[in-house]
């Protein structure tokens, strides 16, 4: 399959989040990342947007009854920047979170205005 969009880690926050994480849970995140490097159209239940925020979305992955989120965004179109995750315990995503998220995001964007453009690619 075509890769359709490419997935880039900032600096370790998702590295971090994703090595604490089983065998199976990996292999899950794994998957749903390959799911949206190679859909036309990623389905809700992989990524959606999160209502408030200027373009955070949310990487949705359930395994064995857990949830689990992973914050992004989207860079020059087709990259993909994946930022910190967590486990789910609540329905709601907890503000604090998405505030960490969201400084992460302004952070990324801050470093790649400094190196005149060419994005911190990992």
């Amino acid at each position: 399959m075509e890769k359709l969009r490419e997935i880039h880690f900032y600096k370790d926050y998702f590295l971090d989040f994703y090595d604490a994480q089983t065998e199976k849970v990996k292999n899950k995140i794994d998957h749903v990342l390959f799911v949206i490097s190679v859909a036309e159209r990623v389905p809700v239940k992989f990524l959606k947007h999160i209502e408030g925020t200027d373009g955070l979305y949310e990487i949705r992955v359930a395994s064995g009854g857990n949830i689990y989120r992973v914050f992004s965004c989207f860079d020059e179109g087709k990259l993909v920047i994946l930022f910190n995750g967590f486990q789910k315990k609540t329905q709601k995503t907890p503000t604090g979170e998405i505030e960490k998220a969201l400084k992460i995001k302004a952070e990324y964007f801050i470093e790649k205005i400094k190196s005149k453009g060419h994005g911190n690619k990992k």
